[in-house]
């Protein structure tokens, strides 16, 4: 068949072949004929219809798939794991899914504009060194026509970039090498950022590594923003909304949106996603009820506390609803202002409720008296306890006289001061706080006080005190590299010397490490038994007795004192070491005795029991005294760390800054000092930071007890509600002051205790 030459197509080109299904007049709308018409266009056309107006010849692209017909542009159908950062599939690629990337900023390369470059204003590169680096920027100088000696402030944007950046214009360096011959080479400048991405993402730790390190800033993601997902993720939205948004919510307005959202969707959107929405509310509103009202979705784990990580797992249990289940919870309370303690007790008894039983270690007040039954144990502890003394409904047990019943009775209690310390007269003043939910702000710290810092979970205390204050004291004091959130000024640094952070991570990792160790007497102690004339005659050295070296140890547990038995796929079971039964050392090392104890018997003695025994020996009962000063006269100086409590940690730390000599410029940081200790702990902890301050140095604590918080001379109340909600300075001033102002939830409560 002949084909004529206009009908004839072009075997190179795409062509698209439009077939028409059907010719539709107005009111053929509706009709089941359009409706099978519809339906043979779409298998026809695998998915795609076109509508022609015959009037404007306007053609209009349908598709039942996520694709643009005109374009060409498609999604694949979306699936869960679509919106999970921890996915390939959903995860943004430039970060992989992290929100955040590591970038070099200029104000950390350039701190002083008005420095010149031969003065060290190019922070990476310092003062002007006879190095290949510099002869470079020398000879780029004379290219570029711009002067090493004047301000950088002064250069041209355009050259200051390329110094910067890098630039593309090659330029000739005379350099003499090593052979001390001059040699001209032709070279590109690459730029200080480029070499120090270079040297930062090659991470071999070396010096260049850690050069580059100190000027990488975490900002986020340039691509997603800091919403970790990919482009295609962050489309999809719900009343305007996508899922990184609503991440970024903090509890509170999640649960807020989710109440609220229903009203803006539509008949068959709610169809979808009406029973949804109501398990997520659930979900949503335990974490409401436990207390977590500041965090939000987004919020890393490792940003969390033991408490709000442990009241996550508790609102979990309660979504699971389960029956006939015991639940065993270690210090609920930890890190809840007492607005929000009320309803973590809620919530334990709604568990309870539903035909749980709900076991509570706990010293907070409240917890106690809303019980059902209290187990007191006692009377002391360590080797003084191990005792019920009482056990019953707090009713029935409040008049036995237990130190535990006289605090909550009444018939003991911590003391409030006659009168405020007036301190130096001297204060730290850092102004311009922007970090995390900070709304800038500006913080007085007088000096020479116990300062006591408050507020509701999240209101903004670590990020005030541990993440800006902390670092900027660290820098000024040991020059530290820890970045402090930002801020715009501090003044009054000059007046301290010394700066102690005191928290409750763990003081060894391994069975090995001890208060002894820690503390730093038991060298001391090895001394004192090389120095015995029975260890002089042998020649024993103090090296004899550490468990740890060979020579006087046992070598069949390596020192010690155990021996690992491994089971397979169970947890490893260490049993007595049946040659030295748990000593540690050999029985030559045992034979030399100071007061008739051997260098086992003393790491078996308690402080308590050390105190006395190493009284006239004044290197080591210092030390040993400051241990039984903060409350740990029933712990042994051998004891294995990993058997020490975070509140027993944290006053081993105690006693070993109290064993030192103080300056009196020293500024001690302690974040819930209080965590795990009972009240009379609480109340010899404080006689402790009191000897503190009244040596002229200043401790700020930041703290929910009430008890530590009425002792304060300064109080510095943030809020008013966690989250995006707080962030300011609401009142400072003493714990009087604080509660005659009303405002904020401290003050409430505060005058309660009062």
């Amino acid at each position: 068949m002949d084909i004529e030459p206009g009908m004839q197509l072009d075997r190179y080109k795409i062509h698209d072949i439009d077939l028409v299904i059907d010719r539709i007049s107005p009111e053929d709308v509706g009709s089941l004929r359009v409706i099978d018409s519809v339906r043979s266009a779409i298998k026809m056309g695998k998915g795609v219809v076109s509508i022609l107006n015959p009037d404007t010849k306007e053609l209009t692209h349908f598709s039942k798939y996520l694709m643009d017909v005109e374009t060409g542009l498609s999604y694949n159908e979306a699936q869960p794991n679509l919106f999970s950062f921890n996915s390939p599939y959903g995860a943004c690629p430039a970060c992989d899914g992290l929100g955040t990337s590591s970038d070099v900023l200029e104000k950390d390369l350039i701190p002083n504009p008005k420095l010149s470059i031969n003065k060290g204003g190019l922070a990476p590169l310092g003062e002007v060194k006879d190095n290949w680096t510099f002869t470079q920027l020398k000879a780029m100088s004379k290219k570029l026509k711009f002067s090493l000696s004047k301000p950088i402030a002064e250069i041209e944007r355009e050259v200051l970039n390329s110094i910067l950046h890098g630039s593309e214009e090659k330029f000739e360096v005379e350099y003499k090498g090593s052979s001390g011959y001059k040699q001209i080479y032709e070279t590109q400048w690459k730029g200080i950022v480029p070499s120090l991405m270079e040297a930062y993402f090659e991470k071999d730790f070396g010096t260049l590594s850690r050069w580059a390190d100190e000027f990488m800033t975490v900002v986020p993601c340039h691509t997603c923003h800091g919403g970790r997902l990919n482009k295609e993720a962050l489309s999809y939205k719900i009343g305007e909304l996508n899922i990184a948004n609503l991440s970024n919510m903090s509890i509170s307005e999640l649960y807020e949106w989710l109440t609220t959202v229903e009203a803006t969707m539509s008949e068959r959107q709610l169809t979808i996603g009406a029973e949804v929405l109501k398990e997520i509310r659930e979900r949503v509103k335990f974490l409401l009820d436990v207390g977590l009202s500041y965090l939000s979705l987004n919020n890393s784990s490792k940003t969390l506390s033991g408490g709000e990580a442990q009241r996550i797992r508790l609102a979990t249990q309660i979504g699971s609803q389960l029956e006939e289940v015991l639940y065993i919870l270690d210090e609920p309370s930890i890190g809840l202002h007492q607005r929000d303690n009320k309803r973590l007790i809620n919530s334990l008894k709604e568990l309870r409720d539903i035909g749980n039983s709900v076991i509570v270690v706990e010293h907070d007040r409240d917890m106690i008296l809303e019980s059902d039954f209290v187990v007191d144990i006692g009377p002391g502890a360590g080797k003084n306890g191990g005792e019920i003394v009482a056990a019953g409904k707090w009713e029935d047990i409040k008049n036995n006289g237990t130190v535990t019943s006289d605090y909550l009775g009444g018939q003991r209690k911590i003391e409030i001061p006659t009168e405020r310390r007036k301190g130096t007269g001297k204060k730290l003043v850092l102004s311009g706080c922007n970090g995390n939910n900070l709304k800038n702000v500006t913080a007085e710290f007088p000096l020479g006080k116990f300062i006591a810092v408050t507020g509701v979970s999240g209101s903004g205390k670590s990020s005030l005190i541990n993440e800006t204050l902390h670092p900027i004291l660290s820098e000024y004091v040991y020059n530290s590299n820890k970045k402090p959130l930002p801020y715009d000024k501090v003044k009054g640094l000059e007046h301290l010397d010394k700066v102690i952070t005191i928290d409750q991570s763990p003081i060894g990792r391994t069975p090995r490490s001890n208060p002894a160790t820690y503390v730093g007497f038991f060298s001391d102690v090895r001394t004192l038994y090389s120095e015995i004339g029975e260890a002089k005659i042998r020649g024993y050295k103090p090296g004899r007795f550490s468990f740890n070296v060979k020579g006087g140890r046992c070598e069949t547990c390596g020192g010690g004192g155990q021996k690992v038995v491994e089971m397979n796929f169970l947890p490893d079971v260490l049993v007595e070491c049946e040659t030295c039964q748990g000593k540690r050392y050999n029985r030559e090392t045992l034979e030399i005795r100071y007061k008739n104890k051997s260098i086992s018997d003393v790491l078996d003695m308690t402080v308590e029991e050390a105190v006395s025994f190493f009284e006239a020996v004044p290197s080591i009962y210092r030390k040993v005294k400051a241990l039984f000063d903060v409350g740990l006269g029933y712990i042994t100086l051998g004891q294995s760390s990993t058997t020490i409590s975070g509140g027993e940690a944290q006053r081993v730390k105690l006693a070993t800054e109290l064993s030192k000599i103080s300056t009196g410029q020293t500024f001690y940081i302690l974040d819930e000092p209080t965590t795990g200790l009972h009240f009379e702990d609480i109340k010899q902890l404080i006689g402790v930071l009191q000897n503190l301050v009244d040596l002229g140095n200043t401790v700020l604590v930041i703290e929910h007890n009430l008890d530590v918080v009425k002792v304060a001379d300064w109080v510095i109340d943030i809020g008013p509600e966690g989250g995006s909600a707080g962030g300011q300075i609401l009142v400072t001033g003493t714990p009087e002051a604080v509660i005659k102002s009303k405002i904020g939830h401290t003050a409430k409560y505060l005058a309660l205790e009062m």
